[in-house]
């Protein structure tokens, strides 16, 4: 799954069903990164946290630092996709 696909699947939650399939379409594009090799900078792909470890933190900065989602904003008014964003963020924020 490119990026754009994953971040069109993560516009798309509505609900709990379609919050479901942005994880499933999360998981694909983690599994896919672990097979490239890393960059200079330590990304795979589009992934620069590599472990568990490494992605709840890096969602939990950029909650603190985003206001959860209210900066650049506007905050999504659906919960569904407001938790949807804090995965997504995992995989990137540093």
């Amino acid at each position: 799954m490119t990026g754009d696909a994953l971040f069109k699947t993560l516009e798309a939650v509505t609900d709990e069903a379609s919050f479901i399939r942005f994880v499933e379409a999360l998981a694909v594009d983690r599994e896919a990164s672990d097979s490239l090799a890393p960059s200079a900078d330590g990304f795979r792909g589009e992934w620069a946290n590599q472990t568990i470890g490494q992605f709840l933190a890096a969602s939990s900065a950029w909650a603190t630092d985003s206001g959860f989602g209210q900066r650049p904003g506007p905050k999504p008014d659906n919960s569904w996709q407001l938790f949807a964003m804090f995965l997504y963020a995992g995989r990137g924020y540093e």
